[in-house]
């Protein structure tokens, strides 16, 4: 099973972009049927899916957060990161990285610690 940690600054100032690095170790990125995604929780809020980059490279994205959301990958570094550009104190939350993929008719989920981001002047 793949274990995956967040990484990145805990303080971004509005209107500047955020940027996490998801790091992932027991397994590649590249390995066929998985999802990597990133998801966040707002304070008193439920989980908010905000994008997906899947094994061959391929993005998906939140319509909510499109404009504002880039997913990418280093294969080399086994890594994928998230950027969201033009925060404001409502991007703040706790962000984690997770990955899922299907064996057999089953899907299997893994989760990062998360990592708190507060945006504030």
């Amino acid at each position: 099973q793949v274990q995956l940690q967040e990484s990145g600054p805990g303080l971004v100032k509005p209107s500047q972009t955020l940027s996490l690095t998801c790091t992932v170790s027991g397994g590649s990125i590249t390995t066929n049927d998985y999802y990597w995604k990133w998801i966040r929780k707002p304070p008193g809020k439920g989980l908010e899916w905000m994008g997906t980059i899947t094994y061959t490279g391929s993005t998906y994205y939140s319509p909510s957060l499109k404009s504002r959301t880039s997913i990418s990958r280093d294969t080399s570094k086994n890594q994928f990161i998230l950027q969201l550009s033009s925060v404001t104190p409502e991007d703040t939350a706790v962000y984690y990285c997770a990955s899922r993929v299907m064996r057999g008719s089953s899907w299997y989920d893994s989760w990062g610690q998360g990592t708190q981001v507060t945006v504030s002047s």
